[in-house]
């Protein structure tokens, strides 16, 4: 008995396939590749946002931190609107014993100035103070203003009221 062998391509058929060809193989790799770019994309977005949220809360922190200040030194008044000292005082470093309410306001401005600069990038802040008025029943209003570039979106700033 003699077998006779067909030729492969009419044994296999036409209507089946045995695997993958190389252009399949490499769509595929490219697809994987757009999508894998893609998460790429969404972690460095992540992680701008995040330094972005980092910078603002410690705009709003030191905001914060100077608003305690001048609620703490109330009979300063104006000179917290005034210059900073050329550095700390060390007569108001320990509880402000021996320092003046002016001089213990400079020295929380130098303090300030110099956490300002160290935490933002191009940090700077100001303070407007308009005095209280009896005949009004007015208080104090102090406006703390603290700014700060952001790469991509300029010059930005936080700006807290506070009343004395």
């Amino acid at each position: 008995m003699i077998r006779s062998h067909a030729p492969l391509a009419a044994r296999s058929g036409s209507s089946t396939q045995r695997g993958f060809s190389l252009v399949e193989a490499l769509i595929a790799l490219v697809v994987l590749s757009i999508g894998m770019l893609g998460i790429a994309a969404l972690y460095v977005e992540g992680l701008r946002s995040s330094r972005a949220a980092l910078v603002r809360t410690d705009a709003v922190n030191l905001a914060t931190d100077m608003a305690d200040r001048i609620r703490t030194n109330r009979d300063a008044g104006a000179s917290y609107e005034g210059a900073a000292a050329e550095a700390p005082n060390d007569d108001c470093m320990s509880g402000g014993a021996g320092c003046s309410p002016a001089d213990m306001a400079a020295h929380d401005l130098r303090v300030w100035t110099d956490a300002l600069e160290a935490a933002l990038p191009d940090g700077a802040g100001d303070i407007d103070h308009v005095d209280a008025s009896p005949t009004d029943n007015t208080p104090a209003v102090f406006t703390i203003t603290v700014s700060w570039t952001e790469p991509g979106q300029g010059t930005l700033a936080y700006v807290s009221r506070v009343e004395i």
